[in-house]
């Protein structure tokens, strides 16, 4: 008698989660950075090398699922855009070394707020599939951190008019722009975690 057996499908949702662990602790090493611990950029570089890792792992598994618990284009989408907060960490990282500037309390603030963006983005995962409420309140909390940090780019960069050194002006508003870029992105995951609820209810 022959028997069907389904193939086994990958737990897509808990990738995802181990994709999102790594840029956690990637985005607290660039918060100790940006709090005056050099040492914590190297930190940085290696985990987003391992961000990449977990990345691939995610949509190789999408490839190969025959089901998946959300659309599988949406767990690519979050993952990429996942990715590329990463990517944006150890670019302000990258930046700060090439104009020699070491990061300040705007930055510090800045970093914070991408941290709690992320954790929020991450508490949304386990509940894309079946409590999608709870997931879009998670990305609604992450946005409100997003939102935090434009208040204090503005804020910094209105700072800036009363320097005089043309250089360190220069140098900062880059940084900011770079903090500020990591808030887009996080908003970028959170519009895809509702953008995925939306079409599966």
């Amino acid at each position: 008698m022959k028997r069907w057996f389904l193939p086994e499908s990958p737990d897509l949702l808990g990738l995802l989660g181990r994709q999102g662990e790594i840029t956690i602790a990637a985005v607290d090493a660039l918060c100790a950075w940006a709090r005056g611990d050099p040492s914590a950029a190297l930190k940085v570089q290696s985990l987003e090398h391992d961000g990449d890792r977990a990345s691939r792992e995610v949509l190789a598994a999408v490839k190969s699922a025959f089901v998946t618990p959300i659309g599988p284009e949406d767990i690519y989408e979050i993952s990429e855009r996942l990715d590329h907060v990463l990517n944006s960490a150890k670019d302000l990282v990258r930046e700060a070394e090439l104009v020699g500037m070491d990061p300040d309390g705007p930055m510090a603030e800045m970093t914070d707020l991408v941290s709690l963006g992320v954790r929020d983005l991450v508490k949304a995962f386990p509940h894309l599939a079946d409590e999608p409420d709870r997931a879009t309140g998670c990305a609604d909390a992450a946005v409100r951190q997003q939102r935090a940090v434009e208040h204090v780019y503005r804020k910094a960069m209105s700072a800036l008019l009363r320097i005089d050194d043309v250089r360190e002006v220069a140098g900062r508003r880059e940084l900011y722009r770079r903090c500020a870029r990591m808030g887009d992105a996080i908003e970028g995951v959170a519009h895809r975690i509702w953008y995925a609820v939306v079409k599966e209810s």
